[in-house]
């Protein structure tokens, strides 16, 4: 049954070829060259009948299998690996070309090698995925052939392994990595000066050198005939909520990703930092409905929820419903909170239609508005203007930029606070506002 598996006729074969066709244009005119094209064949012929009888005799030379992670990290490299054994006495030549899910929309992946004889080789290549959901791989195929090179053998395996796509839960552990110091209230992004203390009691210890001297307790001190201190902690348990505007204007694209999904992977990172400090996480996506809901808590488990519950958020290219996500709030979220909503603004006037709802909210909440600056703006300011084309488009970009610094002030107007970035800085310019709000206990 092996002989008659399929094989492809190698390139080099065809090269040949051409080059025989050659020999017998030119022996027209140079005799002594047919009796040489006419070897040629016979030549070719031969090496051919060789090349398939040592790549198709036999039982399975080649095995191979592909390896791939549980799971991938949306918007980071996650690495394939694949796993190829070679059986025949020879060292063989390998093309593999691995049928990638259609998210990647790369149809001329291909990977060459060699095997030497009777060893197994490790191949390893990174895909990038720039959308959640699942993703199914087809046939891993390797076309094995001989130092000849006439002749190609395929082999197929592992075909229907299906990856999910999850949000970026390596960015998750690169920012982990950076709490070196676990007691510290700057979680290796950067410091934040501390306005005071918190009310929330701890203990009365003794005092020793270096406690702040505006601690001291001084009825224990007459107790104890010694210098007493109120030791104090952060005030624990409080809940933030990382809310996503889930609405058509989110679906703008940054380097393949769409705000959308760098708000999802950032709400990823800031929830496990809340649990860190000790604080309740939750969440929330809103558009015309409500979904993804995770009450904040402080459980085990709420990690695992927030990660499900994000790998299920999709846009639904309506225009937000601001006054649905403001009753919600009202009415199930009831104790004070931070609420981090992840939206975008472009103009002064879309800021002005929400406003009224934003500033409710900010009534009985701490509110943070994190929307984007439009780096493709900041390209055309930046850029000398040439023509009057140029000129014109420099000068409404420059306006929409100051529209964006316009709605900065607005907010801050009302007593609302907020964070205008690019979406590669989201998550570490969220995470200072979080540190800074707890640095001055605004909550």
């Amino acid at each position: 049954m092996n002989f008659f598996k399929p094989f492809y006729i190698q390139p080099r074969f065809f090269y040949a070829g051409i080059g025989i066709v050659t020999l017998f244009s030119f022996s027209y005119f140079i005799p002594v060259l047919f009796n040489m094209a006419q070897l040629s064949i016979l030549v070719l012929v031969f090496l051919f009948l060789i090349d398939f009888l040592i790549i198709f005799i036999g039982n399975k030379r080649i095995n191979a299998k592909r390896i791939v992670p549980e799971r991938f990290s949306n918007g980071d490299n996650n690495s394939i690996t694949v796993e190829v054994t070679n059986y025949h006495p020879f060292t063989v030549f390998i093309d593999i070309i691995d049928e990638l899910p259609e998210q990647f929309q790369n149809r001329n992946f291909k990977l060459k090698n060699f095997l030497n004889p009777r060893k197994t080789k490790t191949i390893t290549y990174n895909v990038r995925p720039t959308e959640r959901g699942e993703y199914h791989f087809g046939y891993l195929n390797i076309y094995v052939c001989s130092v000849l090179k006439l002749v190609a053998k395929r082999y197929k395996f592992d075909n229907g392994t299906m990856v999910p796509t999850y949000p970026s839960f390596k960015q998750l552990k690169k920012f982990e990595l950076l709490n070196i110091n676990k007691n510290s209230t700057d979680y290796g992004i950067k410091k934040v000066r501390r306005l005071g203390h918190t009310m929330e009691f701890e203990q009365i210890k003794e005092y020793v050198q270096g406690d702040d001297i505006r601690t001291i307790n001084w009825k224990a001190t007459a107790k104890k005939n010694q210098l007493m201190v109120n030791q104090f902690q952060d005030e624990k348990s409080q809940p933030v909520y990382s809310v996503i505007d889930r609405g058509r204007n989110m679906k703008m694209p940054f380097n393949g990703l769409s705000l959308l999904d760098y708000a999802i992977n950032s709400t990823l990172v800031i929830s496990n930092m809340v649990l860190k400090k000790h604080d309740k996480a939750g969440m929330l996506s809103f558009s015309k409905k409500i979904n993804n809901v995770v009450a904040a808590e402080r459980r085990s488990a709420q990690m695992q929820l927030i990660l499900e519950s994000l790998y299920n958020v999709k846009t639904d290219f309506f225009e937000s419903d601001f006054g649905r996500l403001y009753n919600n709030l009202k009415k199930h979220v009831t104790h004070r909170s931070l609420i981090l909503l992840y939206t975008n603004f472009e103009t002064l006037d879309a800021l002005n239609r929400q406003l009224p709802y934003l500033k409710a909210i900010a009534k009985n909440h701490l509110l943070v508005v994190i929307f984007f600056q439009n780096t493709e703006l900041d390209n055309l300011i930046n850029n000398k203007a040439e023509t009057i084309q140029e000129v014109y488009d420099k000068v409404i970009a420059e306006k929409f930029d100051f529209e964006k610094r316009l709605i900065v002030n607005q907010l801050k107007k009302y007593g609302i606070y907020s964070i205008l970035t690019t979406p590669e800085n989201l998550t570490i310019d969220t995470i200072n506002k979080y540190l800074e709000i707890k640095a001055r206990g605004l909550l």
